[in-house]
């Protein structure tokens, strides 16, 4: 029997970094705004599965009104973000049963390929887990209070999302304390003591934080 199929979109941002009072996921891109063109992404990739956009319960009467300015009828389940990302996901978690893949995608991540959605699903449903990752291309030093020395940065990769898993393991890795090294789904699952498969991740996916990447994300909805 197949697996059932869930996408948690987490869009909880606020556009401080951006010099906005609009939060980043609602600011303008290519005729619509950011946080549609993401879950756009997520469904075309996977149409059967079921999506659930985890907002603060302050932003949502805003997101109803875009939906309605810019005519959004993707169908989705808005649930309560909370103050953290970790328990953003827990709440959303709620409302997926156990024994089915869920993905749990950063709603400033409108780029992300169809075709790494896809392999996410694909590999959680083979191994468990499934978490894209692409190589650091910049050089790294590792801080150590005022004196800091270069590290090898093949022995590292860059963390996306979406982060595809069996939602029964999911769930109850989410049962637990939140702790400061949960950074993301991958590290509450990999403390619980998972294995994290990775996958190759695309360069293209970039988290939305600064205004220079509404220009890139522009160029690249345009030309990709």
């Amino acid at each position: 029997m197949e697996l059932a199929r869930y996408i948690i979109v987490v869009a909880g941002g606020r556009g401080t970094r951006m010099g906005s009072d609009t939060p980043k996921q609602f600011l303008p891109l290519a005729g619509s705004i950011v946080l549609m063109h993401t879950l756009e992404r997520m469904a075309a990739a996977e149409p059967q599965a079921q999506l659930i956009l985890a907002l603060p319960h302050n932003q949502q009467e805003e997101w109803k009104r875009l939906c309605e300015k810019y005519h959004y009828t993707r169908q989705h389940r808005i649930v309560d973000g909370g103050a953290t990302r970790f328990e953003t996901v827990s709440n959303a978690l709620q409302y997926v049963p156990n024994n089915a893949i869920v993905a749990i995608h950063d709603g400033v991540r409108p780029l992300v390929s169809i075709g790494v959605i896809r392999q996410a699903f694909a590999t959680a449903i083979e191994k468990g887990s499934a978490i894209p990752v692409v190589p650091v291309v910049d050089s790294l030093r590792h801080i150590d209070g005022e004196t800091s020395h270069a590290v090898e940065r093949s022995a590292y990769r860059a963390v996306q999302t979406p982060q595809a898993f069996n939602s029964t393991l999911l769930k109850a890795a989410y049962d637990t304390p939140y702790r400061n090294e949960f950074t993301d789904d991958a590290s509450v699952y990999e403390a619980a003591g998972h294995h994290i498969n990775l996958i190759d991740g695309n360069s293209e996916n970039i988290k939305i934080t600064i205004p220079q990447d509404i220009i890139l994300a522009e160029y690249l909805l345009s030309h990709c």
